[in-house]
């Protein structure tokens, strides 16, 4: 018996030998169906992996990239922004000093030990519940993204804003 994947196009079945695992076109699941993937909602909103755990594994690698992009992207824009910072008020230049990297590259670490929770939090979610409930990993790869460029560039533009607020208001004080 051959089934398809979730995740394959019709006609690109594949014999899976585990019985127990859950075919989402099968329940009639409406995340089962995987679009084009050429936009946002597409990249947002996938189509969740078979229910086994190499497919789990592969699914969340396969996003691991555009993630690390979307990520550095956002903490690069932040530490450009904490150096034009240091141009216009230079008694905080000692933010952005020889030593910036330590951080940036601290953080990308953690994001990557992050991310590869993930897939591990989704297969002991299946291994414990399977059937019973819906595949977590659109929603937990959304979270983690959302938490991710937060972290990235919501918090350190609120926290240099405040400083920056601080420095003009002692300097008019």
């Amino acid at each position: 018996m051959c089934v398809c994947y979730p995740y394959q196009s019709p006609g690109t079945e594949k014999a899976m030998t585990d019985p127990g695992v859950t075919i989402l076109t099968d329940e009639g699941d409406p995340d089962a169906l995987e679009s084009s993937g050429t936009s946002l909602a597409d990249f947002l909103y996938p189509a969740p992996a078979a229910r086994d755990s190499l497919s789990i594994i592969k699914w969340w690698e396969k996003r691991r990239w555009p993630f690390n992009l979307l990520v550095g992207g956002a903490g690069l824009t932040t530490v450009g922004l904490l150096f034009l910072q240091s141009l216009v008020l230079p008694s905080n230049a000692a933010g952005v000093g020889r030593f910036i990297w330590v951080p940036i590259v601290v953080f990308g670490v953690m994001a990557n030990v992050c991310y590869t929770l993930g897939p591990a939090i989704e297969i002991i979610i299946t291994k414990l519940w399977g059937r019973d409930v819906r595949p977590v990993g659109p929603a937990l790869f959304r979270m983690g993204l959302t938490f991710s460029l937060g972290l990235a560039l919501v918090l350190p533009a609120i926290i240099m804003t405040i400083g920056t607020l601080a420095v003009l208001l002692s300097r008019v004080l």
